[in-house]
């Protein structure tokens, strides 16, 4: 069996009729799964999750994109996470019998597609064209709000699609990459800076974790603050160490965590690495899953 990934990030958390019939569009597809569908209203976004043979999964993420284009105006979204449009971010994730060579045509074509129907293309990660464009957040710098300037500049032109600003659907980032952990960490304190500071020591451009990006938001509805934290590279840095990191350094400013979430899906692999950590158990192994097993036997 042949896997493909595919998990757009769209810039809509808030109004679950939209999100769900954008959703429902992975759906119509035979050989498609939605796995799934996370959505938060003060990051004002929307994770889907879906996997399936190659070609059928670019379909379905052109139709996800184009009724998301559809549905969401840039012009009136406003939320806590970075973003450059209404379909922000589009990676394709090799997960079974797919090589990276083989995600990275699919984006570019999916890209091309998306292109052709008035939406300014960005390619990152390994799909990228230019090696200063390899890297999400140098791509989505100035946002939504500055990207009318942005596409002025001859260094920013599009990868694909028109070099003017489109003001309803913005632009859109695609690309092939390795698979991502999006973890994130509440601190039990209103105080932004504090998320801010500690999100600087952790993320690798600041001199931090190797394959580790991070930012604070302010989470208005649940009155506190979080460390928001994508894992690029889950073999290198995992989950327990940047949870650790971010307990101490909190507690030295008198601040508990109120919990941690993961949004979306992760691979096994993380689970090992947490297991292997917090129990002491380095042998463990994920060939020790019953269901695991069982999943193979059939």
């Amino acid at each position: 069996m042949r896997l493909l990934e595919c998990v757009p990030n769209i810039s809509e958390g808030r109004d679950q009729e939209k999100i769900a019939s954008i959703a429902e569009e992975v759906k119509k597809y035979e050989g498609v799964r939605l796995l799934d569908l996370s959505s938060d209203k003060d990051h004002h976004r929307s994770v889907i999750t879906f996997v399936g043979d190659p070609e059928a999964v670019k379909e379905a993420a052109f139709s996800l994109a184009m009724k998301s284009i559809d549905l969401i105006d840039m012009r009136n979204h406003k939320g806590g996470h970075p973003r450059l449009g209404a379909v922000d971010v589009v990676p394709f994730v090799p997960i079974q019998g797919v090589e990276m060579e083989e995600a990275i045509q699919i984006a570019r074509e999916f890209g091309k597609g998306l292109g052709r129907r008035g939406i300014p293309i960005f390619f990152y990660e390994e799909a990228a064209n230019q090696p200063e464009r390899r890297d999400l957040p140098s791509i989505r710098k100035g946002e939504y709000e500055g990207l009318e300037e942005k596409l002025k500049d001859p260094q920013w032109r599009p990868d694909e699609g028109p070099e003017r600003f489109n003001p309803k659907s913005g632009a859109t980032v695609v690309g092939a990459r390795f698979p991502l952990v999006a973890f994130n960490v509440n601190l039990n304190t209103k105080d932004l800076f504090i998320g801010k500071e500690i999100a600087k020591k952790v993320r690798f451009k600041d001199g931090g974790f190797p394959h580790v990006r991070a930012m604070g938001l302010a989470l208005m509805e649940k009155g506190m603050v979080q460390v928001s934290i994508n894992l690029t590279n889950y073999r290198v840095t995992n989950i327990p160490k940047i949870y650790e990191f971010i307990k101490e350094e909190a507690f030295k400013k008198g601040v508990e965590i109120e919990g941690s979430e993961i949004v979306g899906l992760i691979p096994l692999g993380v689970l090992e690495g947490m297991i292997q950590h917090y129990i002491q158990c380095p042998q463990f192994s994920s060939s020790q899953v019953i269901e695991k097993r069982i999943l193979e036997f059939e």
